[in-house]
Parts: structure tokens; sequence; C-alpha cells
């Protein structure tokens, strides 16, 4: 916090396309997409219109024993656009409160099910699934977590997968390690564990550490053959970031719990969704005496407004992928990338899948020792990009590059190209 508050104030006053602009006038490209939630670009006036006539009908209506015809339409379309037997929806307003719900419906229905013993949470390797207990607890991240590691449930953790995908070609793939990880956990804890939590193809907050293509189907039956949940989180990767509206629909793999939001309401307003199945919802029915009911509620749940402004999201987001825009983008940007980056000395790996992408960094060849922790090189890149016009955020020593997936060839080009000068000027 005093590193906090030693930085230049930057006030954002408002925002246009993939730009916004501080109280002084001055412009930046938004580089990672206001924390990874933007989708259309800011200020989109077909959105814009949609909130505005939603406004004139309500703001809000509660969820809790009432509907409202945007939050019943919402509900449908995400059925509809989640691998087919998703068909339950429970509404909340952020990712990690999606993670809390899908954790307690799993053991709850343990629970129902005569099971109560299935209580342990397999997570992979320095997975990041929020910042909730519930979600603290179902991830592997010391550097965000560790120290309120006492308040948290017991979990297990399989190994990482490795990937090296660039430029939309894998370079490098090995899972066998990871599956066997994870196999000899379930083989010997299976009857204690409720479920498997991991975020498909890419974990962002780890770093954009990529998973191979067929991971995810691997895990699934690993699950289905143990008797246990799978949890998808799809906060972060979900709505178009890896080039599919969902990973596990463009996988066909279906899980118990699919996780959404961030990219939901396009960076507009909070609200997330949990969807499960059918046959875990029916083990929440009964008398009301029988104490099956899920008590879990939020007072903003399936807000009018934001589930307005998901629908046009949606509605948006499957013509830029459908007319090729999202591909071509995606393109641009790896070819970009590998333009601006590759062989320079201070630019240890660059791992990219979709409109995501993390450069991390190292000394130069003429660096006799390592950097200190305290040295902030990432920070200090970010910093220095705000001259060229750039926000970006660090994760340590990597640089996160996350635009919005209306980003244009001259916006790629004005990123990635001031991304460069950024480290050329901080660390050459």
């Amino acid at each position: 916090m005093s590193e906090y508050l030693s930085l230049p104030l930057l006030h954002i006053e408002k925002g246009q396309g993939c730009w916004l602009y501080d109280v002084e006038g001055k412009r930046y490209l938004d580089g990672n997409a206001s924390v990874w939630t933007n989708v259309h670009g800011h200020n989109d006036p077909e959105i814009n219109q949609v909130l505005r006539d939603q406004l004139d009908r309500i703001a809000h209506s509660t969820y809790l024993g009432l509907s409202h015809p945007v939050g019943a339409e919402l509900g449908r379309r995400l059925v509809e656009i989640s691998p087919p037997g998703l068909d339950r929806v429970t509404f909340s307003d952020n990712g990690s409160c999606a993670i809390e719900i899908a954790l307690k419906q799993s053991f709850q229905y343990w629970q129902l099910v005569g099971k109560p013993e299935k209580r342990l949470v397999v997570s992979m390797e320095n997975a990041y699934h929020g910042d909730t207990f519930g979600a603290m607890s179902a991830g592997d991240s010391p550097g965000f977590h560790e120290r309120f590691r006492s308040w948290t449930f017991e979990n297990r953790v399989f190994k990482a997968p490795i990937c090296k995908e660039y430029d939309g070609e894998v370079h490098e793939a090995d899972m066998s390690a990871s599956l066997t990880n994870l196999e000899s956990i379930l083989q010997a804890e299976s009857d204690q564990i409720a479920s498997v939590i991991l975020e498909p193809s890419i974990q962002g907050a780890a770093g954009m550490r990529l998973q191979p293509p067929g991971f995810l189907r691997e895990v699934r039956d690993l699950c289905d053959r143990f008797d246990t949940h799978l949890i998808l989180d799809e906060v972060f990767v979900g709505f178009g970031r890896t080039g599919s509206i969902l990973v596990c629909s463009s996988e066909n793999v279906r899980p118990d719990f699919l996780c959404l939001a961030k990219g939901l309401t396009a960076g507009y307003l909070p609200l997330a969704a949990t969807l499960t199945r059918d046959r875990i919802f029916e083990a929440f029915l009964g008398e009301f005496d029988s104490g099956n009911a899920f008590f879990h509620g939020h007072t903003f749940t399936g807000n009018p407004l934001a589930a307005t402004v998901a629908l046009k999201s949606l509605e948006k987001l499957e013509s830029l992928s459908h007319s090729g825009s999202l591909d071509h983008a995606i393109r641009v940007f790896g070819n970009s990338l590998r333009s601006h980056f590759t062989g320079h000395p201070n630019v240890k790996e660059i791992r990219h899948r979709g409109l995501a992408a993390a450069i991390d960094l190292q000394p130069g060849a003429g660096e006799t020792s390592p950097w200190e922790v305290n040295d902030r090189k990432g920070l200090k890149v970010c910093l220095r990009a705000r001259d060229h016009g750039l926000l970006l955020r660090p994760l340590l020593d990597s640089i996160l590059l996350v635009p919005p997936l209306v980003i244009s060839d001259e916006e790629i080009e004005f990123l990635i190209s001031g991304l460069r000068k950024s480290i050329d000027e901080t660390l050459i």
C-alpha cells in the first residue's frame, strides 16, 4: 500500500471504444480490458441504448421468489450457448460468488444424496478462483491468499500440464504428468472428493498459463470415472476471450457446474451466473421441512439492467464471432507479438491464446544478477507505458495483455509497439 500511495494518481473520466480518458484529457488504450471485462469497447451505443430503455421500465426487482422477463430470457440464452444438459441457472454478481455457489451446491448435493463425506476439492497448481473464502480455499495461489490459509477449508492440488503456444500453434505440450497426478489423487480419495475445479484453456491470474488441446476432455473423463463433480471456472476465459464464446462448448465438454462473469456484461455492470445439471437440481427438491433448499441469495441477483446488457452483449458477440472479425483480431495480435518480441533480450517467454497474452520479462545479457522482488520491473514498465498512451497491469515481472475484443489492427500495433518502447526504455 505504501507503493500504491506513492504512484502517480490517475483518474479515468470517460471511455470510447478501446480508449480511456483521464480528467486531464489524456488518452490511453485499455490494454487490460478494465480487468478483463470489456468486450465491445467503452460507451457502445447499442448497449447504451438497451440500458436506457430498461431503465425506463425498472432498474431492479428481486429475483428471490419472483422473476422478470430479461432475467428469464438471459437464463434461457445461457443454457442455449452452454453444452447440452446445463439447464439450471443461479445468478449472482461476481466471479467469486459464482464459484462459491458452485462449491456450496456441490457440497450440499453430496449431503442430500447420502454422501456427506465427499467434501474435498481438487484444484490445479497455481489456480486462482477468486478472493472470497470458498474461492480462496479451492485455489492454489499463495501469493494472494497464503496469510488466510488457517481459515480456509482443505483441498488437494494436482500438477499443471505443460503447454507453450505461440501465434496459434502449439510448440510444446505434455499433459501426461498432470493427468497421472490427478488420477492418483482421485484414486486415493474419491470417496471424500466432492469436485475438481478448473479454469479451462488459460489460467489467467496465474500468468496466462495454457493447457494443451484435449486436456479438458481427459479431466472430464477422470471425474466421470471417479464420480466427482467438475466445476469449470470460465469467469475469465468465457465470452470470446479464447476465440470461442465458451471454452466448454467449443471442446464439447459438459461440466457439472459452469461459472460465468466478467465478459458476461461486456464490462458494464456486475453480474455472474452458475449453471448446473437437472440431476443436481433435483436433489434439492422436497417439502419445506426437508431443509433441502439451497439457502443462498444476493440482493441484486439477476438485476434487470445487468441482464439486459448481457443479452445485448451476447447478440453482438455472436455477430463478431460469425463475421470472422474476432479470429482476424487474434491473428493480427499474435503476429504483432511475434514481430516485436521474438528474440528480445529482456523477454524470457511469451504465452498467447486468443486475445490474451503474457510476456515474461528477464534481465538482459549484460546483467550479472537476477532482479530482486522489490525492483518491480514489471510495474516500472507499465508506468512507463502510460507515457506511450497505454494502460497495462503487471503480474510481478510479467506483463499481461488483455485488450477489448473489438480492438482494430491499428490499435493492436499501437498496443504492442508501445509496450516494446516501454520495455526498451525501462530495461535496456
